[in-house]
């Protein structure tokens, strides 16, 4: 095991204050959160204030419209540190209380600004633009109020609008249930490693075992992971049974046809994207067969089981690494983007804005979170591993999106949009790739690398478009009246993966349950963003590494610092993308097949 693997897992006080994150930078203390609290609790009630009083004038709306950006400015940097202080414990009962509290308070301070779109509404667009033309101040809300204008069938009265805002914490409570069961309630057995200590499997160290060369382990740690889950299928159902029907409720109320066409157009995507993404894959699964195949063949089984899909092709080249390492190969490989962006990524390191180690009760996973004036923050559950190296870099990717576009685009359009929030992340992963294969020239380490991309493209492009897929099956049966259960959810996914995996596959019946430990089939239509965002990474960085200094300044000033100021579809385009034809797919594909194709004439030789 690598130097600084840790073989228990630690308390949140065992964990050395320079590996966690500095929130005080948020709130010096929890009371001065507490403070904070109470002056937003009194601030929305404001908000009726302001009802009613947008037919009035410009000026009226204007007023509106700023008071509604200070209140969630305020709000955001709230629930922030809440979330992220129950996130580094969630067996905290101080922070779980102050998340809900927090939850709770964005559901009351929403419900008294609901009435805010219907009222835009209810006023004729020629209305609104004059309102535009004679109030120069009130141009900048030019964009939102034409995606609002856009919404107009959607749309609800006032008075629906408000009762709907109040049901978003009942809506939302078969997420959370599905949460605090899977971060925090949820316990895995011991499972042996390579050296034949016991140690606890957990979220954070699962796929370090699968990546183990010795297949026992792997099999051992696959087992222990969904008879665990299988314990729990039902109860598991019971949550993502809700959501889903959550989700088509909601598009039903909003006179959507389906709760797809509700998530996109959020967003102004066309569905055709979806579609389009699942059949350009669907066309080129020969491919991934291809490379099943090859990994039956390489690692020399008679059955090529789900246990065997991580581990390297080359165990001998298996590269691990401690978290300084890690600092310095991402800090090498993104120099490539120029002193502004490096630069943000020191101050980052040097204030603390990542929580890296794993520790008792922590939420799996790794994310970039924060609001509108703070620091954009990095949670990870570091393990001494490549992956998690490229966990690093694509989390950087999306802070220093988030720092680029809050720090040059007011409070309105200082976020993006989820269709491009993979863009940034993945192209750091693909200039990361870059730099590992032109500075090592050992074959058996470029292989290493290789099977690592190829893995990084099945499991960000064909694994989350099988998991798109999977999402909007089960939507369609709920639609339909069909009951989702344990079993039918199951079979669904299970038959999918013998799809997507081919005939050299075994796939072994646990997979069937994979679908319960999957957080993201939580966010409603999220899942095909990370193949769509991956497309468009490798595009960008192919600009980025072959165009130079014009691609870097074209991508940091039209894609990184736009924010949600235009559609997303428009943000990509202008970084020179254009995510409306399925060409960034079938190129990414073409670049699968080119890895692929290296990779067996290496292994050949």
């Amino acid at each position: 095991m690598a130097e600084n693997q840790q073989t228990k897992v630690l308390t949140r006080e065992e964990v050395p204050t320079e590996l966690t994150w500095r929130l005080e930078d948020i709130f010096a203390t929890d009371a001065a959160w507490e403070e904070a609290f109470k002056e937003i609790s009194e601030l929305g009630k404001q908000a009726a204030s302001y009802q009613g009083t947008i037919k009035n004038g410009a000026e009226a709306l204007l007023k509106v419209l700023r008071f509604r950006d200070d209140v969630y400015s305020k709000l955001g940097k709230l629930y922030a540190y809440s979330h992220m202080r129950n996130d580094q414990d969630t067996t905290n009962s101080t922070y779980q209380a102050m998340d809900s509290r927090a939850k709770t308070l964005y559901a009351q301070i929403s419900t008294s600004l609901s009435f805010l779109t219907p009222e835009i509404l209810s006023l004729d667009e020629a209305v609104i633009e004059g309102y535009l033309k004679e109030n120069k101040d009130l141009q900048l809300y030019k964009q939102e109020i034409e995606e609002i204008n856009k919404e107009r069938p959607h749309i609800l009265p006032a008075e629906q609008e408000a009762l709907l805002s109040q049901m978003s914490e009942v809506t939302g409570a078969s997420a959370n249930t599905f949460s605090m069961l899977n971060n925090a309630d949820l316990e895995f057995p011991m499972v042996k490693d390579e050296e034949g200590n016991e140690v606890p499997l957990t979220h954070g160290n699962y796929v370090h075992f699968l990546e183990s060369k010795d297949r026992s382990v792997r099999e051992a740690a696959f087992h222990a992971m969904y008879s665990t889950y299988g314990n729990f299928k039902n109860t598991f159902a019971a949550t993502l049974s809700g959501n889903v029907k959550a989700h088509n409720v909601s598009a039903r109320i909003r006179h959507y046809d389906s709760a797809r066409q509700a998530a996109m157009s959020a967003n102004s995507i066309p569905e055709k994207v979806y579609d389009q993404l699942l059949d350009t894959i669907h066309k080129y699964l020969p491919l991934m067969h291809r490379y099943i195949s090859l990994r039956k063949k390489i690692l020399g089984v008679d059955e090529l089981h789900m246990w065997d899909v991580y581990t390297p092709l080359v165990p001998e080249s298996k590269i691990d690494m401690t978290y300084e390492e890690a600092k310095g190969h991402m800090l090498k490989a993104l120099s490539v983007m120029g002193d502004d962006y490096v630069g943000i990524i020191e101050k980052a390191l040097k204030d603390r804005w990542v929580d890296v180690v794993e520790s008792k009760g922590k939420r799996s996973g790794a994310y970039s979170s924060g609001a509108y004036g703070t620091n954009p923050y990095i949670l990870l559950n570091w393990q001494n591993n490549l992956d998690n190296l490229f966990t690093l870099v694509h989390e950087f990717g999306h802070s220093v999106h988030s720092y680029y576009t809050r720090n040059n685009q007011p409070a309105v359009y200082g976020d993006y949009s989820i269709f491009v929030a993979e863009v940034a992340s993945t192209c750091n992963e693909e200039l990361l790739n870059d730099y590992l294969l032109k500075t090592i020239d050992d074959p058996k380490t470029r292989i290493y690398i290789l099977n690592h991309w190829l893995e990084g493209f099945r499991g960000t492009i064909i694994r989350q478009t099988m998991f798109a897929e999977f999402e909007h099956i089960i939507h369609e049966m709920d639609q339909k009246g069909e009951a989702l259960t344990a079993e039918s959810m199951t079979k669904v996914y299970y038959d999918l993966n013998k799809q997507y995996f081919g005939e050299d596959m075994v796939v072994d019946e646990e997979i069937g349950l994979e679908w319960a430990r999957i957080p993201h089939f939580y966010y409603n239509y999220y899942v095909y963003q990370y193949a769509t965002g991956k497309s468009a990474a490798i595009a960008l960085s192919s600009q980025i590494l072959s165009e130079g200094d014009i691609a870097v300044e074209r991508y940091i000033n039209k894609f990184l610092k736009a924010g949600c100021s235009d559609y997303p579809i428009n943000v990509l385009k202008a970084a020179g993308v254009d995510m409306e034809s399925a060409s960034p797919i079938e190129e990414a594909c073409k670049v699968f097949e080119r890895n692929l194709n290296e990779l067996e004439k290496l292994l050949a030789e």
